[in-house]
């Protein structure tokens, strides 16, 4: 496995969880505390009685359109 954020392979010990270092992990905290990430869509109520998607993460909305 790699580092998602400086893509090194991971170390054996798997000491810093998904990353590779304290470094990579403060690094992708910073990004979620930043909002570097978000998610795409805001959650509908519909969403939530829906549960998680099965198809591979593609939804429908209220039209019938697929989103993801």
């Amino acid at each position: 496995m790699k580092c998602p954020i400086c893509k090194r392979p991971l170390a054996a010990d798997r000491r810093f969880g998904a990353f590779c270092s304290e470094r990579c992990r403060l690094a992708d905290l910073g990004s979620w505390l930043d909002g570097g990430y978000r998610i795409a869509v805001p959650l509908s109520e519909a969403d939530l009685d829906e549960g998680l998607p099965t198809d591979g993460g593609a939804s429908t909305d209220a039209d019938g359109k697929t989103r993801n």
